[in-house]
């Protein structure tokens, strides 16, 4: 059943449609929704509908599904694995309430802990298109997430990273070298995870052969993954490869995700064969997703909604399989979807707050494309108030530069920025590690050593010099 919504301002009645026309309406600014033509036709409106939307009782996203339930499986498992009882608290609470007890001294970590799996997506999407920035970094900052595999990740007072090696033609030395210089910075105690440029079964497991190889010689309490597609990962498990994470891109839709190859099944039998390994050490989170704004709509799979509310809803599909990592790429798609670096920063607060209060150990790669209107600027002011906000990780790549993806992020030196400027550390099993290999003196406090640690050195020293031959 849907409702029609009315807001009278002055002598004006404002109408919207149904709560997805509502909830487009009173979302912030952005070119995606312009695309969509779902935007406000005015501030004004946008306004108002804000003033709607904050009447609206929490219990109508449980009444009124935004994408039909007949024929969508992610409303089904929204709905469906709700629990009533974690509601109950919040349960006649409106969204504007709802917004007023989250910035409140009640909702402390352990009752936001408490309450999470009662918030659907679209309650937590909804609440954040009536939050100033300031808001939505209060509250990501008060919940609490925490996963593990080879480390812990999420704990307060930490800034984790993904060593992101990429090379535009997957060569070996080239990803090795990257590698080292990500270590020797501090960086990759979330994962080390590289997109192939060739994205095939055989090329995956060289390349998963490669990061063991690595991590099992120096011993680093981190964990791998190649950024293939769910099936090729299945088929490198059945031919034994050293798989730690499983791997996908996922939407808010079933549409956005039948188009990007897969279904919820497919993930389910993909984490049962990643838990069968058993190659976690302090935990067995096994799933690493990637998500961003736009992909449902580049889709044409949007259902008409808003893209910051499709992005919530993937949000919803990522919880069902306790992942280790959720990273909104989030200027990745490109100035079509999130124009600037207005719309960019707006964008990453959202979509960090929206995540870490459904449960998620969220992570930002803090991007952009070169043809958006957006500079390095705007990603150092993202990275410092998703570190205040109490991000999981950042990217970590090469001079913030990736030369496969062509795209800019955030570097190695950037994530160490961070952790100075905000006073936050590394993994605690990943900062023990840097200081026994003599990277750094104090990894608390992200001091590097001045020479080269010796454990790496020695490696080096092995390598063959240019003029030798290179068989």
């Amino acid at each position: 059943m849907h409702n029609t919504y009315r807001y009278t301002l002055g002598s004006r009645t404002y109408t919207f449609t149904n709560l997805a026309d509502l909830m487009a309406r009173a979302t912030p600014a952005r070119s995606g929704d312009r695309l969509a033509g779902v935007i406000a036709r005015s501030a004004e409106e946008r306004a108002v509908a804000q003033m709607a939307l904050a009447e609206v009782p929490l219990k109508n996203f449980l009444k009124e599904a935004l994408v039909p339930y007949e024929s969508d499986e992610v409303t089904r498992l929204i709905l469906d694995e709700h629990d009533a009882s974690a509601f109950a608290p919040i349960a006649h609470l409106t969204v504007g309430d709802f917004r007023n007890w989250l910035l409140s001294d009640h909702a402390t970590p352990t009752l936001l802990t408490q309450v999470r799996a009662g918030i659907t997506p679209e309650m937590a999407a909804a609440v954040s298109k009536l939050m100033r920035n300031q808001d939505l970094i209060l509250v990501a900052q008060k919940c609490r997430v925490t996963s593990a595999f080879r480390n812990t990740l999420g704990l307060p007072g930490r800034l984790s990273t993904r060593l992101q090696p990429n090379h535009p033609t997957d060569d070996m030395n080239g990803i090795a070298a990257s590698m080292l210089d990500g270590l020797l910075y501090g960086s990759g105690d979330a994962v080390i995870g590289i997109n192939p440029a060739t994205d095939n079964v055989p090329q995956a497991i060289r390349l998963m052969k490669l990061m063991d190889e690595v991590i099992q010689r120096y011993q680093i309490p981190t964990q791998s993954c190649v950024l293939t597609h769910v099936t090729n990962t299945l088929e490198c498990i059945e031919q034994g490869a050293p798989v730690d994470l499983v791997f996908q891109s996922i939407g808010g839709t079933e549409a956005t995700n039948s188009s990007f190859g897969f279904n919820l099944a497919t993930l389910a039998e993909a984490q049962a064969a990643a838990l069968a390994l058993g190659r976690g050490t302090v935990g067995q989170n096994v799933m690493y997703f990637e998500t961003g704004q736009g992909s449902a709509l580049s889709a044409n799979a949007h259902h008409g909604l808003d893209q910051q509310t499709c992005e919530a809803r993937a949000y919803g599909v990522a919880r069902k399989f306790d992942p280790l990592l959720v990273n909104t790429v989030v200027g990745f798609i490109g100035p079509e979807y999130l124009f600037d670096g207005k719309e960019i920063i707006r964008a990453g607060l959202e979509d960090h707050f929206c995540g870490k209060l459904l449960g998620l150990p969220m992570g930002c790669d803090v991007c952009y494309t070169n043809h958006a209107e957006a500079d390095q600027n705007d990603m150092d002011n993202l990275l410092t108030l998703l570190g205040v906000a109490g991000c999981t990780f950042v990217m970590g790549i090469p001079g913030s530069d990736d030369i496969m993806l062509n795209y800019q992020t955030t570097s190695f030196h950037d994530a160490l920025y961070a952790r100075r400027a905000l006073n936050l550390g590394a993994a605690p099993e990943f900062e023990a590690w840097l200081e026994q290999m003599q990277i750094m003196s104090d990894a608390a406090g992200a001091h590097l050593n001045p020479g080269l640690p010796p454990a790496f050195a020695s490696s080096l020293a092995q390598l063959p010099t240019r003029g030798g031959n290179d068989d």
